[in-house]
């Protein structure tokens, strides 16, 4: 097995590889892209040759996608993660294969002060994408977890 080939689970005689040219001319959405793992996945993949679609709830704050220049090179879909309905357009409209979730309200303090949104975000959230998913039928979906 080569450097650039990626095992994707279950016995060497029967797992699917993943190579760079699996992700060439892919539609992927991303979730969480302005963080730090779900920014290297949206930048990696805009370098392997797929179309990006990331997820942005709030504009306005320097991230890894802006600072290198990438944001011009993929497609922001504005909305939260907590809205089915812009999942789904998304989606649709963008013919999404692959799904990487990332999105998450990770942060203690804010957990401890509005805990609902926190359930909100991480669990309803993940949901809807699933959801999402399901009735669009997306290949594959990552969930970070």
């Amino acid at each position: 097995m080569d450097q650039e080939t990626v095992d994707r689970g279950g016995s060497s005689r029967n797992s699917q590889m993943i190579t760079p040219e699996f992700w060439k001319g892919r539609n992927v959405f991303v979730t969480g892209a302005t963080g730090l793992m779900g920014g290297w996945i949206a930048k990696t993949l805009v370098d392997l040759g797929s179309h990006v679609v990331i997820l942005i709830r709030d504009h306005g704050f320097q991230n890894l996608l802006i600072r290198e220049g990438y944001l011009n090179r993929l497609t922001v879909v504005s909305g939260s993660i907590e809205d089915p309905l812009v999942l789904r357009r998304a989606f649709s409209e963008y013919s999404i294969d692959t799904a990487f979730h990332l999105a998450a309200q990770p942060l203690v303090g804010v957990a401890k002060l509005d805990p609902v949104s926190t359930l909100e975000a991480n669990v309803r959230g993940t949901w809807n994408l699933l959801e999402a998913g399901r009735l669009t039928k997306v290949r594959q979906i990552v969930v970070d977890s």
